[in-house]
């Protein structure tokens, strides 16, 4: 490839709407293009990186014994409307009507497909197993599109799904898959990803685990524990707590707390830490507008996922507290709390054994001092609705270990179970000529953003370094002054030379300035880069120099391309050790 062919623009300047690195070097290099909001039109350079990760992915689902098919785009709404997502699913899935007035969505996950496609072939047991996989475009209506590829609305995912007859097969393959991921992140140069337990969401299922690169730009947090090796997203993780007794248990008394509304402000007046006092997070069921009040310790932050796992089949949202509601904003606490019959009452087990705390009186600017959950709320049932929180106690071993980290999730695996078989009556007979419903599995990565998450774990501030096994081109060859006719002859040889032992080469020799040429080469992030100068031609040498800095060396013109191959050789064969350990 010539350089000046090349299809896109490299520019010097940081886009002042990219956020975070990965975004601001993808746009100035040439790689994508803002269409819409989330989303992106992609240049050569990525679409060359993209479609070799989905050939890494391709040859381990492959080992697997994964068979690639392809689902629709488009799809009826009926198939959602049988496993029950049409409804249950809020405002990210795209519903539309066609021209002959039939109801349709834009795919954001092909569970119902993949049954569809799969419904009559498994009829019997004699079938199973098997394991469907796909790359499609997906749409998912996302309310914050933003770092670039990392978050956005249209996006190209694999989504696999694997069919059993016991839920030991499933536990096998899933285990099988599992370390097939491992083996996907590696070879695409991300040695930093780990694996967490997390939460299933709208998929459903018993079981599941996403695969997190850590950086401190992600959106997801995530507990681990350095003692046990406790892994988990903070929407799964276990919060637990400790309270402890003060000795004498205080009379429950009403104080003035003149226009002192958050935990802040109220403990401060009162002399008290946050985590003596309960505080009041209040939602909405958003079908019939009935409250949902959580009482939880005032030090710690309430946990939608959790909340929304113990609502099923409602949608909750932020509270909007009117004067009819018999609540008061700021002051609202669990004794003498007057509602209605249809307002829900939850509490948190931090607040279990709570003693001498305080919260709020339920009438303006007062509070309660000398709470005791035992005594004044003998018949609260408590749950677990908290988020864990940094240095607090491990679910595993029990110790005050825990830290939160930031991790950007670039992939996914669930056990689904029979959630998709049973609502849209996939069944096979079993050796007894019995039916049975088939157990499922579901793995997902998201292409574009596995992309973009390794041009942010690997890159400096001149631009992506990318890793031999998806890098858009092998070698980066530069012609330094190309009106040279010694240097112009040499490296057009030399291109023919690379290209006929199989290399992939981008040949700059643009009657550009060297430190252009170089910083378009940064750019674009190529492993080995050669550069031939009338310099170097009076030295009969070429040199050769890694992205990453690593390797910068002379080599004898006649030696360049056998030095090239080794060195591209070398590379692949570092990041395929580190995907075989």
């Amino acid at each position: 490839m010539k350089m000046e062919k090349l299809v896109g623009e490299r520019f010097k300047n940081r886009p002042s709407d990219c956020v975070i690195d990965s975004h601001a070097l993808m746009v100035r290099g040439g790689y994508m293009k803002y269409m819409a909001s989330g989303i992106y039109s992609q240049y050569p350079p990525l679409r060359r990186i993209c479609r070799k990760i989905e050939q890494i992915i391709r040859e381990e689902m492959d080992a697997i014994d994964g068979q690639e098919v392809q689902f629709p785009v488009v799809l009826p709404a009926s198939l959602w409307e049988q496993s029950g997502r049409y409804e249950s699913v809020g405002s990210e899935l795209l519903r539309f009507t066609d021209r002959n007035n039939s109801p349709m969505i834009l795919g954001m996950t092909h569970e119902e497909a993949a049954v569809h496609l799969a419904r009559e072939y498994g009829n019997s047991y004699a079938k199973y197993p098997f394991m469907i996989y796909q790359f499609q475009t997906k749409f998912r209506d996302e309310a914050r599109p933003r770092a670039g590829l990392i978050r956005v609305r249209e996006f190209t995912m694999k989504d696999a799904y694997s069919f059993h007859t016991s839920q030991e097969d499933l536990e096998a393959y899933y285990d099988k898959c599992f370390h097939a991921y491992e083996r996907i992140f590696a070879r695409a140069g991300l040695r930093e990803t780990i694996a967490v337990s997390s939460d299933s969401g709208m998929m459903g299922g018993s079981l599941s685990h996403e695969f997190m690169l850590l950086t401190p730009i992600g959106e997801d947090s995530i507990a681990i524990c350095p003692e046990c090796g406790f892994k988990s997203n903070v929407e799964s993780a276990e919060c637990i707590t400790e309270n402890h007794t003060d000795g004498a248990c205080e009379e429950l008394q009403l104080v003035h707390t003149p226009d002192k509304h958050t935990i802040e402000e109220v403990c401060t007046f009162l002399n008290m830490p946050p985590e003596k006092s309960c505080k009041a997070v209040v939602y909405q069921k958003k079908s019939m507008g009935d409250y949902v009040i959580l009482f939880i310790r005032g030090d710690l932050e309430a946990n939608e996922t959790k909340l929304t796992n113990f609502f099923p089949n409602e949608e909750l949202i932020p509270a909007s507290i009117t004067s009819e509601s018999g609540l008061h904003a700021g002051y609202i606490g669990p004794v003498n709390l007057n509602v209605n019959k249809n307002t829900i009452i939850l509490y948190d087990r931090s607040l279990q054994n709570a003693e001498n705390f305080c919260c709020g009186g339920n009438k303006e600017e007062y509070h309660y001092t000398g709470l005791n959950m035992s005594r004044d709320l003998p018949d609260a049932e408590y749950h677990d609705f908290a988020k864990a929180t940094d240095h607090g106690i491990c679910p595993c071993c029990k110790q005050h270990s825990l830290s939160i980290s930031r991790g950007i999730e670039i992939g996914n695996i669930f056990q689904l179970g029979t959630k998709y078989t049973k609502s849209m009556d996939m069944q096979y007979l079993d050796q007894n000529g019995k039916p049975q419903y088939p157990i499922m599995g579901c793995y997902g990565i998201g292409v574009g953003r596995l992309a973009a998450s390794v041009c942010e774990a690997n890159h400096d501030e001149y631009g992506p370094i990318w890793p031999i096994t998806i890098a858009p081109w092998q070698v980066h060859l530069c012609c330094v002054r190309s009106d040279d006719t010694d240097a112009r002859n040499y490296a057009d040889e030399l291109y023919e030379k690379l290209q006929s032992q199989g290399l992939e080469v981008l040949y700059d020799d643009r009657k550009v300035s060297a430190g252009i040429m170089f910083s378009d080469a940064d750019l674009l992030g190529i492993p080995v880069r050669l550069i031939v100068s009338p310099r170097n031609m009076k030295q009969q040498v070429c040199e050769i120099v890694t992205r990453d800095k690593t390797v910068q060396k002379q080599v004898d013109l006649d030696s360049a391309v056998q030095e090239t191959m080794a060195l591209v050789q070398q590379l692949l064969n570092s990041v395929n050790d580190t995907a075989s350990r």
